[in-house]
């Protein structure tokens, strides 16, 4: 894929590009932006690759797999986006759409790795750990030193798939209907039963429902 989409243009006149890009999309719901793309739009097309792709890059680092072949993922999901545009289903959340085929993208790349044995959905997310800033969304205190050890520590007791959850939630602030999508659960209650049940083991990790009694 070419990272450069405008090689006759200067610096200055794809920072401009981009912008306009961005001006256009901005304010554009996700279905409407993802109808632009399958219809074969350019500047649609560019959009995501510009606003996704370091989101992506981020969360499928979270797996342990190696930049490489996170970024080999990438570019071959907006490469299959790309030569399915016209056919493809309509998407309500885009997010939710990228992140679940980027791993389907990182699975079928493992499957290739003779030196990888993960082979399925469940066996990526279990090599999941979770390297994200979530402390203020979850604790506000003087001790926040204190209380991001504490947090560090009580995270790293909790499952894979509870870390997961976590994650796409309060770091890449997706819906519990997206986290379902993600997650494959059939049911959007399961997933918000997952993260509550996260949540309160945080808590007797932490020991903060001591501290209340």
């Amino acid at each position: 894929m070419n990272n450069k989409p405008y090689p006759n243009y200067s610096k200055l006149e794809v920072v401009h590009r981009h912008q306009e890009i961005i001006k256009i999309f901005e304010s554009k719901s996700d279905s409407e932006i993802w109808l632009a793309f399958n219809a074969s739009d350019e500047m649609a097309f560019n959009y995501l690759f510009r606003i996704y792709t370091p989101q992506l890059f981020k969360y499928g680092c979270q797996f342990q797999v190696g930049e490489e072949m996170v970024q080999d993922a990438i570019q071959n999901l907006f490469i299959y986006l790309r030569g399915k545009r016209g056919s493809l289903s309509p998407v309500a959340s885009i997010k939710a759409y990228l992140f679940k085929s980027l791993q389907y993208e990182l699975i079928k790349l493992i499957k290739k790795d003779k030196n990888k044995i993960m082979i399925s959905s469940d066996e990526l997310e279990a090599n999941f750990p979770i390297e994200i800033s979530i402390e203020n969304s979850i604790i506000d205190s003087e001790e926040k030193q204190e209380q991001l050890i504490n947090l560090n520590i009580a995270i790293k007791k909790l499952s894979s798939r509870q870390r997961q959850a976590i994650l796409l939630l309060y770091e890449d602030g997706l819906s519990y209907k997206d986290i379902a999508e993600i997650m494959e659960f059939s049911e959007v209650k399961s997933a918000r039963k997952l993260i509550y049940r996260a949540l309160d083991a945080l808590r007797v990790n932490m020991g903060i429902d001591k501290k209340k009694k």
